[in-house]
């Protein structure tokens, strides 16, 4: 299953999410959450420190927030 995508490839697999989501896109929008994978500044400098299942978690979070990106700027 991969969790980032582009309109041609898939980015991430869910193991190598889970071990960072990061894609290489960081820049942070005007509430701090990052456009590349979708997390906040502070998730971003905690992700290390959260368990595998905070990490799922957010992970799908992160995803919505990626979605409404999209939506609201018609990516």
């Amino acid at each position: 299953m991969y969790l980032y995508t582009t309109k041609h490839q898939p980015l991430l697999t869910q193991a190598e999410a889970l071990h960072s989501p990061c894609v290489r896109l960081c820049t942070l929008d005007e509430e701090d959450i990052c456009v590349g994978c979708g997390r906040s500044l502070e998730e971003i400098k905690g992700w290390t420190a959260y368990s595998e299942a905070a990490r799922a978690e957010l992970l799908l979070l992160c995803r919505k927030r990626l979605e409404q990106r999209s939506r609201f700027h018609g990516l």
